[in-house]
């Protein structure tokens, strides 16, 4: 009813040019179709393939208006009034003639009260027709909406097939929520989906319901849904970062009242210690969607498309909140630079602003290995709820992360003296422990025995960890994070 009230005052107020961008095309032009005894005008459609034709009266379709040109002549050569709805015309505005055409009929609007009707997915206004151009948005579809939906489409599943669809009242909320931020169309869509494979509406519906509503949404590729969270179980240390989110966990999921929701940490430290595998153990945590930002994804030669593309790679996970969303290698992305046109600039204030006004309940995880190439307004205190510095691990921290790598390929860790390889591995991260277990089982069966401690040994001794042949800059990094950040363990 929102949607019907709002775009019947615009097209009533006398604007020569209304913009609808949706991606539920069928359901603006039935809208405006119901309108038409109240708008008192004729009502024309056309598209590229049909033409234009009358919607209100049986008006065989005018095959010689199909040519953008020629339609926007017809319209603006006809002394009749009336609504004028050009579908997918998006394409055709680049042309300088049309958008001349578009402009005569506008000028003349109060004199031949005809209104053009733009509706496609994506419309950019030549900035010669903005003054005459009103945008509408249709709105989205509410709780109640949906539960409506789902409601009907398992009254259908009923009709066909003889029998109730199966479900309870926890279940039906969970798919509704799951359903949020979709169009009319997407979750009648994965609603049908749901109820007809089974009959029943499941929390097991729930995962295929999101990688589907996912995919809806993320149509550029700029977003990655990671299938595969983690446990925190399979994260050694980080002590501190588990207790400070088993401590807010409650207030992210909305169970205590009048405390803001926790926005986010940024992750900062030496590489190969865990960060990005932390991130995903936060998903795993909270039990919610991990979303992947690939920042290099986001960045194109034309101006001003990566900062719309991070606008609306941003839109998509406040619409799969609640979420995690997870940045690898912030600076990458958001070090401000001179040499690109005051590009990282614009996407650097379209982050911030996002982060301060953002109501949708995404915790934003970000990790980061250069402090130095990060600009101060994204790490000054509030931006994040907290900045944690990833250290190398400590004696204790490395005996669990060996324990985890070999329990991981099947072997038995009392088998092995985890403390003579935490000695051995003073400096080593933990992506480095990892591949010294990796490589010894390489070793193990290239000689055809069983992996034992002396080819782990082996393999240590000949790597050279990270921490001597970057020695100068972790040294700078940790003295940095001394005293601005907060240690992980």
């Amino acid at each position: 009813m929102n949607d019907a009230h709002d775009l019947e005052l615009v097209l009533k107020s006398h604007i020569p040019i209304v913009v609808i961008e949706t991606r539920e095309e069928q359901r603006a032009v039935e809208l405006i179709s119901r309108m038409q005894f109240r708008l008192s005008q004729p009502i024309y459609k056309w598209t590229v393939t049909e033409g234009l034709q009358r919607l209100d009266v049986n008006f065989e379709a005018q095959k010689f208006s199909a040519k953008p040109g020629d339609v926007l002549g017809n319209i603006k050569a006809g002394a009749n009034t009336g609504i004028f709805l050009l579908l997918d015309f998006h394409p055709y505005l680049d042309d300088p003639v049309h958008v001349r055409l578009l402009k005569d009929i506008a000028l003349v609007h109060d004199r031949t009260q005809q209104t053009i009707v733009l509706i496609s997915h994506d419309i950019q206004i030549p900035p010669e027709l903005k003054n005459f151009c009103a945008m509408v948005e249709l709105d989205l579809p509410d709780e109640s909406s949906l539960k409506k939906l789902v409601k009907e489409t398992a009254r259908s599943w009923q009709t066909r097939y003889k029998e109730k669809v199966r479900a309870d009242e926890k279940s039906l909320g969970l798919l509704v929520k799951n359903l949020s931020g979709l169009t009319h169309s997407e979750a009648k869509r994965l609603a049908h989906t749901a109820i007809y494979d089974d009959g029943a509406i499941t929390p097991d519906d729930l995962p295929e319901v999101m990688k589907a509503k996912y995919a809806l949404l993320n149509k550029e590729g700029m977003l990655h849904f990671e299938l595969n969270t983690e446990k925190f179980s399979n994260v050694g240390g980080f002590n501190r970062l588990k207790t400070w989110l088993r401590q807010r966990q409650p207030a992210f999921e909305g169970e205590l009242k009048g405390l803001d929701k926790p926005k986010g940490v940024l992750l900062l430290g030496v590489q190969g210690c865990g960060k990005s595998l932390a991130a995903k153990a936060v998903a795993g945590v909270l039990g919610i969607p991990l979303l992947r930002l690939e920042f290099a994804a986001l960045f194109n030669k034309y101006h001003g498309e990566t900062e719309r593309n991070l606008r609306e790679s941003l839109k998509a996970a406040e619409v799969m909140a609640p979420c995690v969303l997870w940045i690898d290698e912030l600076e990458k992305g958001l070090s401000v630079g001179n040499n690109d046109g005051g590009t990282s600039k614009r996407v650097l204030g379209t982050f911030l602003t996002w982060m301060a006004e953002k109501d949708a309940a995404v915790f934003i995880v970000a990790t980061a290995n250069e402090i130095d190439s990060l600009p101060p307004e994204l790490v000054r205190k509030g931006r994040f709820d907290e900045i944690f510095f990833v250290d190398l691990p400590d004696q204790a921290t490395r005996e669990i992360i060996f324990g985890i790598h070999l329990h991981r390929r099947d072997y038995d860790k009392s088998s092995f003296d985890l403390t003579r390889l935490a000695e051995a591995t003073d400096g080593f991260s933990g992506a480095e422990i990892e591949q010294s277990v990796v490589s010894a089982i390489y070793a193990a069966h290239a000689q055809q025995t069983t992996l034992n401690n002396n080819h782990v040994m082996q393999e240590i001794r000949q790597t050279k960890p990270l921490s001597i042949v970057m020695s100068e800059r972790i040294a700078a990094l940790r003295t940095w994070a001394r005293d601005r950040t907060v240690p992980v363990d």
